[in-house]
């Protein structure tokens, strides 16, 4: 049963929404008018409207924007002549692959044609590739996924710690890992993912080295991310983001 406050809370948040919509809807209306008055030479109008694109700042995702700007910025520094990425955020090894030839494989290959740029199928369970064999390697924002089904995977409890053991595996001796998951107050909230304690990948990934953590905070606005916090600011996120740098000796 909902309860009553929190009812009117929400209807009163429903009216507020349906007279901006309907403010934003008599602009457009006026606007459009104004527009059709002041073409020179015919030409066809339809109406498309974006009702919520004015606002003060450009809106970001902050994970997906800052995570794959940390990423680039290792690849700047280590300079391999290879990058193999598995199942990240698509732009980012389509944007890298401008540099660096990249390979891209994901439960559901993607279908790109770019020149230095490759994609197939890979089970980040049971990853074809030889051991230690990758010198230059990533996964992100993936892992937290595997086992919950949302990509068609199977149900697999297991299925994130069968995919990190996999990425040790298979990454080179004094190779490169880049690592990202949500950091916070450990949940899993299925199907969509799961949000892990920082020393629950650490303890999983306890035979390659940590050579750099970043950290996207709840509160990104006032910093951007953060290179390697204090762990206490760490421990204190809901939904934050964390960046592995792992190598292996």
């Amino acid at each position: 049963m909902i309860k009553p406050l929190k009812f009117f809370g929400k209807l009163k948040a429903f009216i507020k929404q349906e007279i901006d919509n309907q403010r934003r809807y008599s602009l457009f209306e006026k606007q459009m008018a104004e527009f059709v008055s002041k073409l020179q030479t015919p030409a066809t109008v339809t109406k498309y409207p974006c009702l919520t694109d004015v606002t003060a700042i450009t809106a970001i995702e902050p994970h997906y924007t800052y995570h794959p700007a940390w990423a680039a910025r290792v690849l700047a520094q280590t300079k391999p002549t290879k990058h193999i990425d598995i199942s990240s955020i698509t732009h980012f090894s389509n944007i890298v692959s401008a540099f660096i030839p990249t390979e891209f494989y994901d439960y559901r290959p993607a279908d790109i044609v770019l020149s230095n740029y490759t994609s197939g199928r890979a089970d980040l369970t049971h990853l074809h590739f030889d051991s230690n064999s990758i010198a230059s390697l990533s996964c992100m924002h993936t892992v937290e996924h595997i086992g919950l089904g949302r990509y068609g995977d199977p149900i697999d409890v297991h299925g994130d710690k069968k995919a990190m053991d996999e990425l040790a595996r298979v990454l080179a001796v004094n190779g490169n890992l880049l690592f990202v998951v949500p950091v916070g107050t450990p949940r899993i909230e299925f199907n969509a993912h799961r949000v892990y304690a920082y020393e629950t990948i650490i303890n999983n990934f306890n035979h390659l080295t940590l050579k750099e953590f970043t950290l996207i905070p709840d509160d990104f606005e006032k910093t951007g991310y953060i290179t390697n916090p204090a762990l206490d600011i760490i421990n204190k996120q809901v939904w934050g983001c964390g960046c592995f740098w792992f190598t292996k000796k």
